[in-house]
């Protein structure tokens, strides 16, 4: 390996992983980026139950769900319009809960989160009930899954875009994968966000396999349960964190109230 490689690693990429998962409490995003790392795992387990458990849909990931649109409209086998849009309608509703508490809670990032999460953290509940009781292949259950597990992305969605960290959307990878080789030395960039965007893609990666891996062994709610474990202890993390109004609830530029 050239000097000038591990010289990139050492300065540039390593930090940007510690610095994410252990950021320094004081600083512009507080522990807001770790949070937002565990909310990307919970993507991964809940696209991997209703993907694998719910036929061919997704409720996080819109741009899969479009396409899989478009299969079914085409009469390809094994995907259904009805899902698809179920899941499209229950997310954007979901969103525009999420983006209402945005503008709620616009100048306290961590009331922000908490909010949204909780009220995410009811939805993953219901989910976790129906699913745990009912059959995946009921129809009732079946739709009341896809709805309860859209509607609790959508808002994660709109909460994380309104809190607003860079590079952790905790949903969609595509603009992450293109800016690591986008911003890289190879075409001309810094390079300095490699180590924060790619630990966001493997803590996806990590919890689809684990969310894939609960569903082909053991009860399929697993995921579910994981999940919900997850938001609920991110919920606790920022509202106990924010509650004396450290500088890291106002957003970069902005100003409280």
């Amino acid at each position: 390996m050239s000097t000038a490689f591990l010289t990139d690693i050492r300065e540039t990429f390593l930090p940007g992983i510690r610095d994410t998962i252990l950021p320094d409490r004081d600083g512009g995003h507080g522990p807001l980026p770790p949070v937002l790392i565990s909310m990307t795992l919970v993507t991964g387990l809940v696209d991997a139950f209703s993907y694998l458990g719910l036929g061919h849909v997704f409720v996080a990931n819109m741009t899969g769900n479009v396409v899989f649109l478009a299969f079914a409209l085409a009469g390809a086998p094994g995907f259904s319009v009805a899902a698809s849009l179920a899941a499209m309608a229950a997310f954007a509703l979901g969103a525009l809960i999420g983006g209402k508490l945005g503008s709620r809670h616009r100048d306290h990032r961590g009331r922000l989160h908490s909010s949204a999460a909780a009220i995410q953290a009811l939805f993953l509940a219901a989910a976790v009930v129906l699913a745990a009781i009912g059959s995946l292949a009921a129809p009732g259950y079946h739709y009341g899954l896809i709805a309860a597990l859209g509607l609790s992305m959508g808002i994660q969605n709109a909460a994380a875009r309104k809190i607003a960290v860079p590079d952790l959307t905790t949903t969609v990878l595509t603009l992450t994968i293109t800016g690591i080789a986008a911003d890289s030395a190879l075409a001309g960039g810094s390079g300095s966000k490699a180590g924060r965007r790619l630990l966001a893609i493997a803590t996806m990666l990590a919890g689809a396999f684990l969310g894939a891996v609960l569903i082909r062994h053991t009860q399929a709610y697993y995921p579910l349960v994981i999940a919900l474990a997850v938001i609920i202890a991110g919920a606790a993390a920022t509202y106990r964190l924010g509650k004396s109004g450290p500088a890291w609830v106002h957003a970069p530029g902005g100003r409280a109230r």
